[in-house]
Parts: C-alpha cells; structure tokens; sequence
C-alpha cells in the first residue's frame, strides 16, 4: 500500500465507492461537492493518489503566483483569469480538444459558502467539449467520496441538474453547514 492510500484508508478512515476505471473517462469534467473547506483540496489529491487517476484543476490566477504558483502547477494545476467578458467555456473545451487525456476538476458551487444552486459552466464546458460529467461526492459524515458513473449531458439543462442534484442530496461537508442543499 502506497504512502498516500495509507493516509486515506489507514490514517484518516475514509473510503471511496466507484472508480475511475471505464474507457470513456480519458476525457471529462469532474465535480466535485460540496466544497466547503480548504480540506477539500488534500483529501481531493488523496483521492486521485489512491485511485490512480491523473485529475486537473483550475484555480483563480492569483493561486500560481509566488510562493505557491510551483506547487500548485506541480499538483495539476492551471490559472485562469476570471475576469468578465471571456468565453471562458470555449477556451476550456478547447484544452480538451488538443489533449488525449485529460480530466477536469470543477466545484460547480464557485464558492466554499453555502449555496442552494450550482453554477452551470461545468455542465456548458461539457456539452461543448463532448465530454462526460463525473461527480465526487466529498461526505465528512460518511467519510467517504461517491463517484458516479459517466454523465453525457443531453442538453436538457432542468433534466439533468436534477439527476445531479439528487447524487449529492445528503453528502455532508467538512464544514456541515456550508453543505450543499439543493432548492427544489
């Protein structure tokens, strides 16, 4: 057992339910809920270390700069500029465009305060770039991450954040009252 996998199952007492392991998740846009905590961050690194699952991010620019900038590249990492008026959904399925592999991890809540909707780009990123929706449920209570099986969204926005509302309905959050409700 690695270094990392003995932290998660041994050390932390956390388990994980589904994988990683189809054909079809060379390419997909991961999220992950609820985020709540920076918590989410290490256990979230444990989790691909233990599946032994390569899985990116991006993070807000201002993470890359000194002294964390090399850290967090290092990671999986890439800056974005949020800054309004970019067709940020183009220029992120673009990168799956001329990758043969990559995964993408989002927290669709954009924020680690409580929220009772989930933002969409993860979903438009996904239609665009032709590529399936896996969600990780990160539930402190159970200690445990729930991953699903692949999500080709069908285009019908309602119909499908119902289905992924309802995968997360109950996972509890590092810190449980910032944990993700859906308002139905």
């Amino acid at each position: 057992m690695g270094l990392s996998k003995w932290i998660y199952k041994s050390v932390l007492g956390w388990k994980s339910i589904g994988d990683f392991s189809e054909d079809t998740v060379k390419k997909c846009i991961v999220i992950a809920v609820p985020h709540t905590s920076w918590h989410d961050f290490y256990m979230g690194v444990l989790l691909r270390t233990t599946l032994g699952v390569k899985i990116g991010f991006v993070g807000k620019k201002e993470l890359f700069k000194w002294p964390f900038g090399y850290f967090f590249r290092a990671m999986g990492g890439a800056p974005i500029d949020r800054t309004s008026g970019q067709d940020k959904v183009k220029s992120i399925a673009q990168v799956f465009e001329n990758k043969e592999e990559f995964r993408l991890t989002l927290a669709p809540e954009g924020t680690r305060k409580k929220v009772d909707k989930l933002k969409t780009g993860f979903y438009y990123i996904a239609l665009e770039a032709k590529v399936p929706i896996i969600m990780v449920a990160f539930d402190f209570g159970k200690k445990e991450h729930r991953i699903s099986k692949p999500l080709y969204p069908s285009g019908s926005l309602e119909q499908d954040m119902a289905m992924i509302h309802d995968f997360f309905e109950g996972a509890v959050g590092k810190v449980p009252e910032y944990s993700f409700t859906p308002n139905k």
